[in-house]
């Protein structure tokens, strides 16, 4: 990876790229320390620090780097966003047209690009309202009385505009910097809670937890390892075309495989799994009641509680083979090979080849959402016989290793394509 940096640097067109996106992170951090008028900075602070918010506030404010303590402009960051683009995705496979426009290559890309746009700005006023409701419900607002209604549109309006142009700073390195431009404004803000991290382990070191501590530091390397393995592993089935003449010349009669990656699907399902899971705790922060029915079963949904990691490792499970589904598709695999004349050793073309396809696909996805929700869980196993809070630290490392691990292999291509026209030219 250093080396990879180290020769990146060296090439002044991906240098100046490299610079733009550091700009471009340099503006989304000024941003999220910027406050919005009318809420009580110092209160909410209080309250972030004293771990007085609600898991929902705490899990925001990880993926947002910080940003909702503040109350900043940019307090939802890349939430909405990210949200919209899974909506649109799931959408895809629901709808017709939204289908027909994915498959209409550049042109159909960027109308589904504009309708993720849209529905970005809508998700991020309902967002901004509910965290309103939360600010004024928890006692954050800064003004009382008939000020309040103003000040709502005020922060509702401002938090819907920053998570808009959020969004235009992530396609502004898309399109002028090293790519992946949401990706790496959420791996900046999740690399800004390092601090915040590392002062939450010496509290635990002076409060006599040194073996806990140690055996996070150790675990934490040791994720770090294990990821950047499975993220790289993949299957290979091998392929063989047969020959053809054509003309005077013959193709073909040429050994090659198909790789399909343990972990194809990324980390999405575990941000979607979390979002839909951290739904009945945005819900419980607006209940008052604490002694109802609905108030003691939205409970159950407690991060660091054993029906939450149950339910989270299902739906991990099941979002990964969705994803699975939604990016391979067996029968057209197999009909392509078939019509290039390619064949897997010893499986008879056709529905044989989509078979075994399918049959290979879903094992590879058993252990990619195996290996998801190991990562996803372990921190809060061990957060729960250790008594320390990191049950959504496995999360984080996972965004941060495979968003580094994308932009490395962005850099790679880049320089590649350079080489490559420099040779044509």
């Amino acid at each position: 990876m250093l080396e990879t940096l180290r020769n990146a640097w060296k090439i002044k067109e991906i240098r100046n790229k490299i610079l733009f996106t550091i700009f471009i992170i340099l503006v989304f951090r000024v941003g999220s320390v910027i406050p919005v008028p009318y809420i009580d900075v110092e209160a909410l602070r209080n309250a972030s620090t004293d771990g007085t918010t609600n898991e929902f506030f705490s899990y925001l404010s990880i993926l947002t780097g910080g940003g909702l303590e503040y109350g900043a402009i940019f307090a939802m960051s890349v939430t909405p966003y990210i949200n919209s683009s899974i909506i649109i995705q799931l959408l895809c496979v629901a709808i017709p047209a939204l289908e027909r426009l994915s498959k209409e290559g550049e042109e159909g890309q960027k109308k589904l690009a504009q309708i993720t746009r849209y529905a970005t700005v809508i998700l991020a006023l309902i967002q901004g309202t509910a965290y309103f409701i939360y600010l004024k419900n928890s006692g954050f607002l800064s003004v009382s009385g008939g000020a309040v209604i103003f000040a709502a549109f005020v922060i509702v309006l401002a938090f819907t505009a920053g998570s808009a142009l959020v969004m235009w700073l992530g396609e502004q390195i898309d399109v002028k910097g090293i790519g992946n431009g949401i990706s790496i404004l959420l791996f900046a803000g999740i690399l800004s809670r390092g601090p915040h991290a590392f002062r939450a382990l010496i509290s635990y070191w002076n409060l006599d937890r040194q073996v806990a501590v140690v055996g996070i530091v150790v675990l934490f390397l040791a994720v770090i390892v294990f990821i950047v393995w499975m993220t790289n592993a993949e299957r290979r089935i091998p392929v063989q075309y047969a020959k053809r003449v054509v003309g005077n010349k013959m193709y073909g009669g040429q050994n090659t495989h198909i790789p399909i990656k343990v972990n194809m699907s990324g980390v999405m399902p575990i941000i979607f799994a979390s979002s839909i899971l951290m739904l009945p705790t945005m819900i419980l922060s607006f209940m008052t009641n604490t002694d109802n029915f609905w108030y003691k079963a939205l409970s159950l949904f407690s991060v660091q509680g054993i029906f939450y990691a149950v339910i989270y490792f299902i739906l991990i499970i099941g979002f990964a083979y969705f994803y699975a589904t939604i990016q391979f598709n067996p029968i057209e695999m197999a009909n392509n090979l078939r019509k290039n004349g390619g064949a897997i050793p010893g499986i008879r073309p056709g529905k044989s080849t989509s078979d075994f396809i399918s049959k290979i696909l879903s094992r590879i996805t058993l252990m990619g959402a195996l290996f998801l929700s190991v990562i996803a869980i372990l921190p809060i196993i061990i957060g729960s016989v250790g008594g320390i809070n990191i049950s959504l630290g496995g999360t984080s490392v996972l965004i941060m290793v495979g968003v580094a691990l994308d932009t490395v292999r962005n850099l790679e291509s880049q320089m590649m394509m350079r080489h490559y026209k420099g040779f044509l030219d």
